[in-house]
């Protein structure tokens, strides 16, 4: 997707440890003429696939799924990080590793939210060695729904987590694919 690229080379900051910063526009300060045009892409790109729910992980991954949603007319479900007062009942947990942040955490849904009659598209803001979709798809199969695929916004490819997901057959499809950066410049993946 050209505009999200554009915006990417415009205002994301490459940081150390391979860290890209996009929160002017994606993550703390949402572009919301960006996010209409993200979610319009990502309801063309799975048209045909049958989705019925979204499902995300709060907390940055929730506004581009959103979107998506309301292009797709579909509900979207997000995994909570945290056990929190306001789950009650039974829940699906998968665990999951955060390479922003450096930390493990547990993925909780709750089980009315998610069942073996959807067909999942999973959506995140960044896909980088794919452990956060992993946790995702390990929710969906614990409720035995079926897998649309996956859209992301930002996908590093040079981490490998989308090739692994594709080599397992799973349809990944990424707004931005970053083959190399670097804080002389980013590299798209043609």
């Amino acid at each position: 997707m050209k505009l999200l690229e554009e915006k990417i080379i415009k205002e994301g900051k490459v940081l150390p440890g391979n860290i890209l910063k996009v929160g002017s526009f994606l993550n703390q300060k949402i572009d919301t003429d960006l996010l209409a045009a993200m979610g319009k892409e990502i309801s063309h790109l799975f048209e045909s696939d049958k989705v019925t729910k979204i499902m995300t992980v709060e907390s940055s991954g929730i506004a581009i799924a959103a979107a998506a949603g309301i292009f797709m007319r579909v509900p979207v479900i997000f995994a909570k990080k945290h056990k929190s007062g306001n789950i009650d009942g039974e829940v699906y947990c998968a665990s999951s590793h955060s390479f922003t942040h450096g930390n493990d955490y547990d993925m909780i849904i709750s089980k009315e939210y998610i069942s073996s009659d959807d067909n999942i598209l999973l959506v995140d803001d960044f896909l980088a060695s794919g452990n956060a979709l992993c946790g995702m798809l390990e929710l969906a199969k614990k409720a035995g729904a079926r897998i649309a695929g996956a859209a992301i916004a930002i996908e590093k490819g040079f981490q490998g987590g989308g090739d692994e997901l594709r080599a397992k057959g799973i349809k990944v499809r990424s707004l931005a694919l970053i083959e190399s950066m670097s804080e002389e410049g980013i590299v798209f993946r043609a």
